[in-house]
């Protein structure tokens, strides 16, 4: 049971990691805070372009998804077998 619980705190987390960065991408892609290679330099060092935090933002919320998807059918087993 330890396990699906921090299954699904490492999923929350991932999720608004996830959701951060790629809101942080479409904000340096539109130049919102400054210039684009401004932006790119301050907010995501190491970063080649914008694009490249949207793909790492969109990554984190594909393993959120699955990673809490597991988690809740971790949950519904224990449930079940708690009923039987």
């Amino acid at each position: 049971m330890f396990f699906s619980y921090l299954a699904r705190i490492i999923a929350a987390l991932s999720l608004l990691i996830g959701v951060s960065q790629l809101l942080l991408g479409i904000s340096i892609g539109e130049s919102l805070f400054l210039p684009y290679e401004q932006a790119l330099a301050r907010y995501a060092p190491g970063s080649t372009s914008a694009g490249a935090v949207i793909d790492r933002g969109v990554y984190a919320i594909v393993v959120a998804t699955i990673l809490g998807a597991v988690a809740e059918v971790s949950f519904r087993l224990r449930q079940m077998q708690r009923d039987r």
